[in-house]
């Protein structure tokens, strides 16, 4: 992705109002009541769709068969021996929808208010007949130059997967593109192959967000020397992006972990090596993350350095000015005085013979400015 082109300004707000739409942004406005029964099923995010869509792929190594709608019950699959269904569900406001998926599939209580809770720190977790995996799906938004984080939760069974987002629009076409002309090795694996080619997608997305945030730290290194009092907001706007993107990818490694290491049995063992792989690319997204706070870090020290040396020029300019000044005032105060009796004043060549001699003092000390490299 293409970054900000040069000399451009990136928007910024107040403050304030950053702090307050930071806080907006990582934690969610709306929460359960104090002291609700463990399991009480509440969409805790804004709701960002008008109704519940479901999408619908079973296949198998020769067939596959795709459906959609807003139907629910229609689209709840019936696991059978040797096919796998993924069924997307976009929209999480409804309770009642994971309520009756949850008691379709024998999916625990705690594990369907995970999923409505869209503030989850990225993690996966065992419950023997099935696993459940949180991930967080970052896009980056070229207009308001901002990361979103949108919460995606994975239920994975023996044939079954149940993917839920927040909102429609993801990265897993390209999955769903080797499924439809059955590419590689997805079609003849079972449904832990299938989550791990969608943790891929999810993983390898972060890398566009990331060029785009390392696009605008490299013009920002441009302008940080211009010492112009925009800069350091662009520089807090980068940091509050990191810091969601920070957050978003941090805990993935330590969520990854016990699919590669083989602590969940639903994962194959020709599985954990892709997971592996997987985890590798989360360490370098982790590690670029750090690097680019790093860069903002410097970016900081630089834009200060800048305005820091563009001060000491000034003062330097007036340092030497006031300089040769001093001997200057002193002689025409000298002679300014309101005495009677100064032979000076008496003789007609003393007037221009003291506009020589102050000159004379000014173009000396400026010599020995220019020969000390004091400019």
């Amino acid at each position: 992705m293409k970054g900000p082109e040069p000399g451009k300004k990136i928007p910024h707000l107040s403050p304030l109002v950053t702090a307050r739409r930071v806080i907006g942004r990582v934690v969610s406005p709306v929460r359960k009541p104090p002291g609700s029964a463990p399991g009480t099923l509440m969409h805790t995010g804004p709701r960002k769709v008008e109704s519940v869509y479901v999408q619908r792929m079973t296949y198998d190594e020769r067939d596959l068969s795709e459906e959609s709608g807003a139907q629910i019950e229609a689209l709840l699959p019936q696991p059978e021996p040797g096919t796998v269904a993924w069924v997307n569900v976009d929209g999480l406001h409804d309770p009642s929808v994971l309520e009756h998926i949850g008691a379709r599939y024998g999916f625990h209580r705690l594990v369907l208010e995970d999923v409505l809770s869209t503030q989850q720190r990225p993690k996966t977790e065992d419950h023997k007949a099935y696993f459940f995996v949180v991930l967080k799906m970052l896009s980056y938004d070229e207009a308001t130059r901002t990361v979103a984080a949108e919460q995606v939760s994975l239920i994975v069974a023996d044939g079954l997967l149940f993917s839920f987002q927040e909102r429609p629009g993801d990265v897993f076409e390209p999955v769903r593109e080797r499924l439809r002309q059955a590419k590689g090795r997805i079609r003849a694996r079972g449904s832990d192959y299938l989550a791990y080619a969608l943790i891929d997608a999810v993983v390898d997305s972060y890398f566009s967000v990331l060029e785009s945030i390392g696009d605008q730290i490299e013009t920002l290194e441009d302008q940080a020397f211009a010492g112009s009092t925009d800069t350091i907001r662009t520089i807090h706007a980068l940091r509050r992006e990191i810091m969601i993107l920070r957050r978003a990818v941090w805990p993935l490694r330590d969520a990854l972990g016990p699919m590669y290491r083989g602590d969940i049995d639903q994962v194959a063992d020709e599985t954990r090596i892709f997971l592996r792989d997987v985890h590798d690319h989360a360490v370098l997204v982790i590690d670029t993350v750090e690097s680019l706070r790093e860069l903002v870090s410097a970016a900081t020290d630089l834009h200060l350095s800048g305005i820091s040396n563009r001060m000491n020029e000034v003062m330097k300019v007036l340092t030497m000015i006031a300089t040769i000044f001093i001997p200057l005032s002193f002689f025409a105060g000298v002679y300014g005085m309101n005495f009677e009796h100064m032979p000076e004043l008496a003789l007609p060549w003393a007037y221009p013979a003291l506009l020589a001699f102050m000159a004379a003092i000014a173009i000396g000390m400026l010599g020995y400015f220019k020969r000390k490299r004091w400019f």
